[in-house]
């Protein structure tokens, strides 16, 4: 009997999918759909492709909420070194191209590990994937050597390198992805600059480096006088 009922079931669901298939988009329909897929690609940098800022954010929070893959939740902060020479040197198409390369460069490696690479802005990208703590450094390394290629452009071979910066989730229990995030990036300014050698882990301290007229010290703008 409960076979019979399965077999009845399945082929009532069928016909409601030939049903439904069958019924002219209406209006509504193709207006809904049309939004959802503004809505999509809104969510996606027009130059790289790449997811942007929110996206990551909602994607490390699911992870963190789900605790899957938490424990060897590492995120990444990526920025390019001499891209504003690149910029003045050769033209914005070549600035582009780098960006474009090392999206490409981020994603391949990101998601062969199942992990998701976005574009925060500019020539700043970030990624969280899972990486055991055990391989932490050996991954960076290779993630590093991954992206520090030259770029070529019209005949040329761009000299391209990016800092990197990480955090592990699991070092700042309790605390949001963006606080996590944060880390990274006060991470991977720290390595920019010299001030730590790579790799280095974000820390909680790191996560509560107090922003300047909104943005991380030593970033543009943060000279400027903030206001009352």
């Amino acid at each position: 009997m409960d076979s019979v009922l399965h077999t009845r079931a399945r082929f009532g669901q069928r016909a409601l999918l030939l049903t439904t298939a069958a019924v002219p988009l209406t209006g509504w329909t193709v207006h809904a759909i049309a939004l959802h897929r503004r809505l999509a690609a809104s969510r996606r940098d027009q130059l790289t492709g790449l997811p942007c800022r929110d996206a990551l954010t909602a994607y490390g929070q699911r992870q963190l909420a789900a605790r899957r893959h938490a424990d060897d939740l590492l995120v990444l902060v990526l920025d390019g070194n001499g891209f504003k020479a690149i910029n003045d040197s050769f033209g914005h198409a070549a600035g582009d191209t780098v960006l474009v390369t090392l999206a490409q460069r981020l994603r391949q490696w990101t998601a062969a590990r199942q992990g998701l690479a976005a574009r925060l802005g500019g020539d700043e990208f970030g990624a969280a994937v899972p990486v055991p703590r055990d391989y932490f450094a050996e991954e960076l390394a290779g993630l590093r050597f991954h992206l520090d290629r030259p770029v070529p452009y019209e005949g040329l071979l761009l000299p391209f390198t990016a800092a990197i910066g990480a955090a592990y989730a699991t070092d700042l229990p309790g605390r949001p992805f963006s606080d996590v995030l944060r880390s990274a990036d006060v991470s991977m300014y720290k390595v920019k600059n010299g001030k730590v050698p790579f790799p280095y882990l974000g820390t909680a301290v790191d996560a509560d480096v107090k922003a300047v007229n909104g943005r991380r010290p030593g970033r543009p703008g943060t000279a400027l006088e903030s206001a009352a």
